[in-house]
């Protein structure tokens, strides 16, 4: 079995990633014990789950069809952007983005964000550093799909041609990167030391255009499947209106991007959502509820997918740690 040249090297397996420090740990367990506690006072966990009852087993079929599609979708952007280090081993690749995105959904303030570039080594021998500059700008074209479909939530509010502009003119910042990342001159600036970094973070992004289009292209479809069925579900739980569901999806979805983030993401989800529809005519029990029952189909597609994941094969010859010929 062939291993990575730093692996040969050191002649050591990758460490697993740290899972937190005990300061992330208490304060995940404070979000928690505050969730349960507001459920209970506002709403109260009989009622709160007492629609489930009722869900349509086709909409709950359907909405899991779209997160999982979305799951694929990510793990096909994974795989265009690392081009040849991954050629010919999707499976290796949907198993390391699938079960990113489950650590980095129960897992306490963000600490699941280093199980990509943990999974990057072991699985293809890429740097921790590399594999984290790349996962920065994968990042950012998270969060500009995200503000995009902020735009579409306010045009679904109150049409008007001008949010359309508004769209328009955000897209272009994506072709605008790309001429500002090869024109060069961010590094004839005096950044003195920081442009050794800038110079490697530049590297790490995408730099062809049709590879860059293609992946914002899998990055808009696989939030339009995620966005679509959460609303869908969302909708079954709380009496609002498409643009609000569509917001409060937006607003817990945003919790990511949180200096604070709860043990699965118990309490930061539920109040980045609330905050985004409360706003918005809401009403307080009912976005809290929609929010804790939204959270709940996350967790139970996280699960479900993340053992799935599981069951995908590592190709033999590839470098997969000491696990490496369990599949």
């Amino acid at each position: 079995m062939s291993e990575p040249p730093s692996a040969r090297a050191g002649g050591r397996l990758p460490r697993p990633p740290r899972l937190g420090r005990p300061r992330d740990w208490l304060i995940g367990i404070t979000l928690l014990l505050g969730l349960i506690i507001a459920v209970e006072h506002r709403v109260g966990f009989q009622a709160l789950l007492a629609p489930w009852r009722t869900i349509s087993p086709g909409l709950l079929a359907g909405a899991f069809a779209l997160t999982a599609a979305s799951y694929a979708l990510r793990g096909l952007r994974v795989y265009d952007y690392f081009g040849p280090l991954v050629a010919g081993r999707f499976p290796a690749v949907l198993r390391l983005s699938i079960l990113h995105n489950t650590a980095n959904n129960l897992l306490p303030m963000r600490v699941g964000e280093v199980a990509f570039p943990w999974l990057m080594r072991r699985y293809f021998g890429q740097g921790f550093l590399a594999s984290g500059a790349s996962l920065l700008w994968i990042r950012l074209m998270d969060l500009h799909c995200l503000v995009l479909a902020a735009v579409v939530a306010l045009w679904l509010r109150l049409p008007s041609w001008w949010w359309l502009l508004l769209a328009v003119l955000w897209l272009a910042l994506v072709p605008l990167g790309l001429v500002i990342r090869r024109s060069g001159w961010i590094m004839r600036l005096p950044f003195g030391r920081m442009r050794a970094v800038l110079r490697f973070l530049l590297d790490a992004a995408p730099g062809e255009t049709w590879r860059l289009y293609r992946l914002y292209l899998w990055t808009v479809l696989s939030w339009t499947a995620k966005l679509l069925a959460f609303a869908l579900v969302l909708g079954h739980f709380v009496d609002a209106a498409l643009w609000q569901r569509l917001a409060g999806v937006l607003g817990a979805e945003l919790s990511s991007v949180l200096p604070f983030h709860g043990i699965a993401g118990a309490g930061s989800y539920e109040l980045t959502g609330m905050a985004a529809m409360v706003p918005l005519g809401v009403g307080v029990e009912a976005a809290l509820a929609g929010a804790v029952n939204l959270h709940l189909f996350l967790l139970g597609t996280t699960l479900l997918l993340g053992a799935v994941a599981l069951l995908l094969p590592v190709r033999p010859g590839s470098w997969s740690g000491a696990a490496g010929a369990e599949h």
